[in-house]
């Protein structure tokens, strides 16, 4: 039966499908010039989605609904949100990309892959997981390579597609695995199953294995990651910067829901796992963006190293450990997303993309230079950013967990990190483009651009100074774990 509760727990997926209909009826019939306009409609309905959401889809208590395959509480809820943000604002970045912005597919495509991270956000069933986390990938090996007269980008779709789908078939092995030894797919019925002690730990660690290796790839974690850095160079650059944050914090809802809600019993064994991961993460995520000269590859290391961050709440293995999570991923969305949305808005002008030819950029136009300084220096940990907090809240789980040395291994990494974000900003405020004539070569905002970066640049220092509100939905969403 059809009630009004279920409803609620997929209003957001209703408002997205009908999204994408509307995107279809109606771009065929708009001129060439106009089809950027699917950016506006895109972009709007994804904001008019959250606010609805908001007023009629929140939940209730913790329930699962359509058969078990879907959970309806505050963590999925939290994270749809976030997702359809990060929806919202790459929408407005792709208007004005010269060749996707046009492409009413593309946006289609933006809604898809939305439409999965969704549903991997609340899956409880593994069945669904799986089927959620195709429907969030295939559009997006699409997307990568969709400059099809670029090499670079017809690489990175190969690429993407090509590591992805190898990482998908061993995690669905895994899936089959545990199914085969539980008799059950569903995720809260697991952590009863598999507590009464007829799996071996050995046994436990292979299963935990194969389900780690589809994670990875989503989260791009060491030695998952390799794909990271040539995928965000050749893809179109909003496609890039969809792919660092929201594809990345669909992956951290999955292992947040999946681990902390089936695999207690053997938390011991997984949280050492992770913690040893994050470890490597942070460190090779950070001295490999010390030697990057394209800004591009150097925020997908930089994405790596952050992924190790927030590994560090999902080790704590705490209600503080999973609010931690949240919280980093919310101030991280926003964050990355606007560094990617300066780096779009400059080389749709300029064509360039090495940090060398950021040289100047605060005299060609100082909004921008201040939104690459709100961004970087969040990304560097440093306060009234978002950045800042969100580290302090993974770090103090990880110490109350005792995972002392890991949050040290952590600090000393962000001391590598604030290397490399200041040296760009050297360049951006220190240092002159060739010839000094820095007011002969602005850097204009279109309106999209201006509006994403304004809302986005808002978003960093609020979650930095207000932090109380955000933080108090992340705790609610991971109440629901414990």
């Amino acid at each position: 039966m059809f009630t009004s509760q279920i409803f609620a727990s997929i209003l957001p997926e209703i408002l997205i499908l009908v999204l994408g209909i509307l995107i279809l009826v109606f771009e065929p019939f708009w001129k060439e010039d106009q089809r950027r306009n699917a950016g506006w409609l895109t972009a709007g309905g994804l904001f008019a989605a959250i606010i609805i959401s908001l007023l009629f889809g929140q939940p209730g208590e913790p329930t699962s609904v359509l058969g078990g395959m879907i959970r309806f509480d505050w963590l999925g809820f939290f994270f749809k949100l976030l997702f359809m943000f990060a929806g919202a604002v790459t929408a407005l970045l792709l208007m004005d990309h010269k060749t996707a912005g046009h492409r009413g597919e593309a946006y289609v495509l933006l809604l898809a892959s939305l439409l999965g991270m969704n549903l991997m956000a609340v899956s409880s069933d593994l069945v669904m997981l799986y089927l959620a986390i195709e429907t969030a990938s295939i559009p997006l090996y699409i997307l990568a390579g969709f400059l099809l007269a670029d090499e670079r980008s017809t690489e990175a779709g190969f690429k993407y597609l090509l590591f992805g789908t190898l990482a998908s078939t061993i995690m669905l092995y895994g899936f089959s695995l545990i199914f085969g030894f539980a008799g059950t797919t569903n995720i809260y019925q697991l952590s009863e199953i598999l507590a009464a002690g007829n799996l071996s730990v050995l046994l436990a660690f292979g299963l935990v294995a194969l389900v780690t290796v589809g994670l990875g790839f989503k989260m791009a974690i060491v030695p998952f990651h390799f794909w990271a850095p040539d995928v965000y160079q050749g893809s179109p650059t909003p496609v890039a910067g969809f792919l660092s944050t929201a594809s990345k914090a669909a992956g951290f809802a999955v292992v947040v829901r999946f681990f902390f809600v089936a695999l207690p019993a053997f938390a011991p064994s997984w949280t050492l796992i992770f913690a040893a991961l994050a470890a490597i993460t942070m460190t090779v995520g950070n001295l490999l963006a010390l030697t990057q000269t394209n800004i591009k590859r150097l925020l997908a290391y930089s994405s790596i190293a952050h992924a190790g961050y927030a590994l560090i709440g999902v080790v704590a293995f705490s209600q503080l450990g999973a609010a931690s999570v949240v919280f980093y991923l919310a101030a991280y969305i926003a964050t990355n997303l606007l560094a990617f949305g300066v780096v779009m808005a400059f080389s749709r002008i300029t064509g360039l993309e090495e940090i060398t030819d950021y040289a100047g950029l605060s005299r060609r136009n100082p909004l921008m230079g201040l939104m690459m300084l709100a961004a970087f220096l969040s990304l560097a940990g440093m306060p009234p950013f978002g950045g800042f907090v969100a580290k302090v809240f993974v770090f103090a789980a990880g110490v109350q967990a005792n995972y002392t040395w890991l949050v040290v291994v952590g600090i000393i990494n962000s001391i590598f990190g604030v290397y490399y974000y200041l040296n760009v900003l050297k360049y951006v405020y220190l240092y002159r483009m060739e010839g000094e004539n820095e007011e002969q070569h602005p850097v204009p905002l279109t309106r999209p651009y201006a509006i994403a970066l304004v809302v986005l640049a808002i978003g960093v220092i609020l979650v930095g100074t207000v932090f109380a509100p955000w933080f108090s939905w992340s705790d609610a969403a991971a109440l629901n774990l414990f």
